[in-house]
């Protein structure tokens, strides 16, 4: 599904990713773990095209491919949440959930601003109910999203995400924020999602690390220092050491 071998990436001669390595197959859920600082988010945005990559090597669906641009990642079957919602908060949930599928429409999102056709428009709508159905939120379509309360925003952002019907979807941070019942929810909406598509997950919140993933990869000061199942990596006695301390 997607494999990353030797990536590196500096920012200013500071190492931020050494020669890290990982494979996501099909319908599976890995996390990436590890102290501030560690390279999650920095990995992450390589996937994303948002970062220069130094080096390494990426197949995508068992094919070679140059490390990505932002504007291609839909085509390639790639889709992000974001730490932050990001929500524009003068639009209903509906609209916020369109913008994302604006690269999956010929006119995109530029031309959506100034008017789709019946038939784009349509469409468009189709694949947010779809997305928001997914996340039990079509409910809300109509809502302005400046009244929604925060745990339905996490909701509606990771709809967003999935509208462009990802084969690969970057979950970072997706329980941050959130109560234990909440946590409990997401908990559940991943498992569900891993039938459909492939997860990386980034989250600090350890209870919904260790119920969701297949595979752990742990990151210390940009490196790879462990991965493998769940339990082999909770009992990893440098991953205590650096990381997971009374989590193990």
């Amino acid at each position: 599904m997607l494999s990353v071998k030797d990536l590196s990436i500096s920012f200013g001669g500071l190492k931020a990713l050494n020669k890290v390595s990982l494979e996501l197959n099909k319908n599976e859920i890995i996390g990436l773990i590890g102290p501030n600082g560690a390279g999650k988010t920095t990995l992450f945005n390589a996937l994303s095209g948002l970062v220069e990559v130094d080096s390494g090597e990426l197949e995508i669906h068992d094919k070679a491919h140059r490390w990505p641009k932002p504007h291609e990642l839909i085509k390639l079957g790639i889709s992000r949440t974001l730490q932050g919602v990001g929500l524009f908060p003068e639009l209903t949930v509906l609209e916020n959930v369109m913008i994302g599928a604006s690269n999956t429409s010929r006119t995109g999102l530029i031309s959506a601003a100034l008017g789709l056709s019946s038939k784009d428009e349509t469409h468009l709508k189709e694949l947010a109910m779809t997305a928001l159905e997914r996340v039990y939120a079509t409910s809300l379509a109509n809502r302005r999203a400046d009244t929604l309360d925060y745990p339905v925003t996490k909701r509606v952002a990771l709809a967003r995400a999935l509208i462009s019907q990802p084969q690969i979807l970057l979950l970072d941070e997706p329980a941050g924020g959130l109560g234990a019942q909440d946590i409990e929810w997401m908990n559940s909406l991943i498992h569900n999602l891993s039938s459909q598509c492939s997860v990386i997950l980034v989250e600090h919140h350890m209870d919904v690390v260790m119920s969701v993933c297949d595979r752990l990869y742990v990151l210390n000061f940009g490196e790879v220092i462990a991965s493998g199942d769940v339990e082999s990596v909770r009992r990893n006695p440098d991953v205590v050491a650096a990381y997971l301390g009374a989590h193990a």
